[in-house]
């Protein structure tokens, strides 16, 4: 037993799970190793290679889109002008303008009354250009005038100046769209207008100036995709850089106040509400007509139950009263093959109420009760004779019983 036991082979020590598992571990994760490096390198080379800030904003200067003005902004900066892009009231707050100085501001539907007082304080003698502004910021600016949609001037492509205002006589502006302001009821553009442009209200002016405020209705003459169109670019050069320095001012939602927030009624136009009164009149009425009483109301008497035995009796009367004997021995062989079928288990497909097939039924039931088939069918049958007399019908009812009473007991 020794020398069996010593001539065994010694086993084998195993070899350290580490020893195999680095190499294999590397290579069944080298790809996806590779990949994160990959898109990590790629995410830094984005970084690095921005440049500067971003936003999708519509007339924002930090905007490369379409709707932004990085373009313009990058112009006046070559010019010699100092562009400044102050976001919100806390910004602008460090922010002193003086008399030579140029304040746009841009997305004017975010203006309360509360963020205009600290514009108006913070621009002081600045010159403040208004983009596209709504008639309640308008008129907060002390500019009391209405906005509409401009109409095109005939088959011409644009507006023309029409005025000296900052040297923009004989320059046209081109856009897609626009907002003209008139004084409602007016023949003519209001003071200190340029580019007139008809409105359905009566005629109006896409730039109007009035005690150092522009309101400015073709924001869109700013924008990157448009500055190029017709005199777009110079317009906006002339109006934005006559001075040395130009502050940019973009409104953001929290410097709303939650008293400053806007209601319906002033979202909605000055027309819309006498045709509301008079849809709720309109409402009125037709509630007045339609739920108006034409009388007391009417009673109806409930239906009356009737049993089955009662209408089984009444039927009964009327085939004795018109001596319709054929009709009642129809009606009995009926209900006795209804049953009959029931109690034998025949296929309704084969028996019918109707009679599709009686003589499957009538030898149904000579099989059960022992009677002849020809006995049967002249009680069951398709060509039974009907009664003639009353004592022959009432002998088919009591024979009919006595035959359902063999079938039960046979």
């Amino acid at each position: 037993m020794s020398l069996l036991a010593g001539s065994a082979p010694a086993p084998a020590d195993p070899a350290p799970a580490s020893a195999g598992a680095g190499p294999g571990s590397w290579r069944r994760h080298r790809a996806m190793l590779l990949v994160g490096l990959g898109f990590a390198l790629a995410v830094a080379l984005a970084v690095a290679t921005n440049g500067p800030a971003r936003t999708g904003e519509p007339l924002d200067p930090d905007n490369p889109g379409p709707e932004g003005t990085r373009a313009i902004a990058r112009v006046l900066d070559d010019q010699g002008v100092e562009v400044q892009v102050v976001r919100g009231l806390e910004e602008l707050g460090s922010t002193r303008l003086g008399s030579g100085d140029t304040l746009v501001v841009s997305s004017t539907d975010l203006l309360g009354e509360g963020v205009v007082a600290r514009l108006r304080e913070q621009a002081g003698p600045a010159r403040v250009v208004l983009v596209e502004p709504t008639a309640l910021a308008a008129s907060l600016f002390g500019v009391r005038l209405q906005g509409e949609s401009a109409l095109p001037d005939g088959e011409t492509e644009g507006w023309e100046a029409g005025c000296d205002l900052a040297d923009l006589d004989g320059l046209r502006l081109d856009v897609d769209a626009a907002t003209t302001y008139l004084d409602p009821g007016a023949t003519s553009p209001p003071r200190g207008a340029c580019f007139p442009a008809d409105g359905a209200g009566g005629p109006g002016a896409l730039l109007v100036e009035r005690d150092g405020v522009v309101l400015l209705g073709a924001g869109q003459a700013l924008t990157n995709d448009q500055v190029l169109r017709a005199d777009n670019a110079a317009v906006a050069l002339r109006l934005l850089g006559g001075g040395p320095r130009l502050v940019w001012f973009v409104p953001r939602l929290d410097d709303l106040g939650t008293q400053e927030a806007v209601g319906v009624g002033e979202l909605l136009p000055p027309w819309i509400r006498p045709g509301l009164w008079v849809l709720a009149l309109a409402a009125l009425a037709l509630l007045l007509w339609r739920a108006r009483r034409l009388g007391p109301l009417a009673t109806e008497p409930l239906p009356v139950v009737v049993k089955a035995v009662e209408t089984t009796l009444s039927r009964g009367r009327l085939y004795r009263r018109a001596g319709d004997r054929a009709h009642a021995a129809t009606a009995l062989r009926t209900a006795t093959r209804r049953r009959l079928t029931a109690r034998l288990g025949l296929d309704r497909r084969e028996a019918t109420v109707t009679g599709t097939d009686p003589d499957a039924l009538v030898r149904r039931i000579a099989e059960h009760t022992g009677r002849e088939s020809d006995a049967v069918a002249a009680l069951l049958g398709a060509g039974a004779a009907p009664p003639t007399t009353d004592r022959q019908l009432v002998q088919l009812a009591t024979d009919l019983h006595t035959l359902e009473e063999e079938v039960r007991h046979p």
